[in-house]
């Protein structure tokens, strides 16, 4: 009867002994499998563990594409390349179509292989094993092929093996694209997010995104700054939270009423309007008055030198009503109040003109003399104190959102993008050692970019030079942090704000 020789004892103990090494190593690489995220690395360490779990030459990987009708590798015999192929075709796709493996011991004696690749790279493919990786529903995701046993053909244990490691593969593939699923999704929820927070004032479109873009170069420039930060890193997945915490920094506004969140005067259109109407009215009764007076003069045939002296007091208090209510319109700018203006604005309260019934009227009421006596900017104390109440909504905000543990820190870092060094900042006034450095980049990043960006109804944007020595100003006065206004300015990170690369 012809077969194998039988095993003596201590070549079944070796075999088995590598088999138990092979099982372990499988049970290691699985463990290492389910860790691994990104999918180009995962597919990297897929291969190289199931190339040395047959004791293969080399191997190739492919991933079945979503509409299932072909085959996509990036890694195919041990060379980066995109290979597509249509399910079906060859020996990958006939095992990616059918789910079932294939053990070649002779690849050119099989019609299903192609030699192109070999013609191509000048190597010699003699052996073949293609598993499918088969998911959690038993459909495959993608096979794996094992080039070139060292020992001559495949073998059954071979083909047990890499069935095993190919279907916890496959689970790990699957793992990796609902992460990726799960990223773009939340990244299109930020997105939208952004999108919800500009709409509401599209003269701030883009400062989330730029003051993202700056906080995260400012990061990247501290492993190559050589002050305090100098051997401080940080990983991607927390440059990622500071990117997620600078995008949504501003959330909060959606909580401001837009009236206050745009007004871009002291007053609001409305209330010029009213103040303007009131002018008026005052002009036509003085009109009325001079106009009774004449009456009354030519009744009484007073002389025209009478006559006259009225007209020119009437154009005299026209002229000096156009010129309160221009004055007016000055102060109504979100710039620094004109020498004296306080005063004057006080004076102009007092005044009074007779309204159609003939009863006392001010030319200003006193919230409309208040909100035109703001020193510098359009806000009162109470709409400021409303727009900085979206510091607090952004951070109730993000604290809704159920965060992973990578992520956790956003809501805090966004929380403090007004706060300063010095105690001074909003809305909590914390001393600087309860600033975490992402914090502070993103301060900096946040009120450069205020300072520069394009024209806006309150201000006009600001060259950088200007921006950067008002940043200077601030260090000085303790309110940012000294190193990482070193490292904004040295490392050139401010021409992001404008689009362009950090040298």
């Amino acid at each position: 009867m012809s077969g194998a020789p039988p095993e003596d004892d201590a070549t079944v103990r070796a075999r088995l002994l590598r088999r138990n090494q092979k099982l372990t190593s499988l049970l290691e690489v699985t463990t290492a499998l389910t860790r691994e995220r990104h999918l180009d690395v995962l597919l990297d360490l897929i291969l190289a563990e199931s190339t040395k779990t047959v004791d293969a030459d080399r191997g190739s990987l492919f991933i079945i594409d979503r509409d299932r009708t072909h085959l996509l590798s990036k890694i195919a015999l041990g060379e980066r390349e995109m290979i597509r192929m249509p399910m079906g075709r060859g020996i990958a796709g006939h095992v990616a179509e059918t789910g079932r493996p294939l053990n070649i011991p002779d690849a050119y004696a099989d019609p299903r292989f192609n030699p192109t690749i070999d013609k191509t790279t000048g190597y010699h493919t003699h052996s073949i094993l293609c598993v499918p990786m088969l998911g959690s529903r038993g459909v495959p995701v993608g096979v794996v092929q094992a080039l070139n046993h060292q020992d001559g053909p495949f073998t059954a244990e071979d083909e047990e093996l890499l069935m095993a490691f190919g279907a916890n593969a496959a689970a790990a593939i699957e793992n990796a694209n609902l992460y990726e699923e799960i990223e773009r999704l939340f990244e299109g929820f930020v997105q939208a997010s952004v999108t919800a927070i500009e709409s509401r004032d599209p003269t701030t479109a883009g400062h989330s995104g730029r003051v993202a873009d700056l906080s995260v170069s400012l990061l990247q420039s501290l492993e190559r700054s050589t002050g305090a930060y100098r051997d401080l890193r940080f990983s991607p997945v927390e440059e990622r939270e500071l990117r997620y915490a600078a995008l949504l920094h501003d959330f909060g506004k959606v909580g401001v009423r837009e009236h206050v969140l745009l007004k871009a005067n002291k007053l609001f259109p409305a209330q010029l309007q009213r103040v303007e109407a009131r002018f008026e009215e005052a002009r036509r009764a003085a009109e009325v008055e001079a106009l009774r007076e004449e009456l009354a003069l030519l009744r009484e045939r007073g002389d025209a030198a009478k006559i006259e002296r009225t007209q020119a007091e009437l154009r005299t208090r026209l002229s000096q009503l156009d010129e309160l209510l221009d004055f007016i319109r000055r102060c109504n700018q979100p710039t620094v109040l004109e020498q004296g203006g306080f005063e004057r604005l006080s004076e102009i309260k007092g005044l009074r003109y007779l309204n159609s019934r003939g009863q006392p009227q001010p030319l200003l009421e006193d919230d409309e003399c208040a909100n035109l006596s703001i020193g510098r900017g359009s806000l009162n104390v109470d709409e400021r104190r409303e727009i900085e109440s979206h510091v607090t909504h952004t951070y109730r905000f993000l604290k809704t959102i159920p965060w992973t543990k990578d992520l956790a820190r956003v809501p805090e870092i966004a929380h403090g993008h007004h706060e300063k060094l010095g105690g001074r900042g909003y809305p909590l006034g914390v001393p600087a050692k309860e600033l975490p450095v992402q914090t502070r980049i993103m301060t900096i990043a946040d009120i450069y970019d205020a300072l520069t960006a394009a024209d806006r109804p309150y201000k006009k944007a600001m060259p950088a030079e200007r921006a950067l020595d008002i940043l200077g100003a601030e260090v000085k006065a303790g309110a940012l942090d000294p190193e990482l206004y070193s490292i904004f300015v040295d490392a050139k990170v401010y021409l992001r704000a404008f689009g362009l690369p950090v040298p």
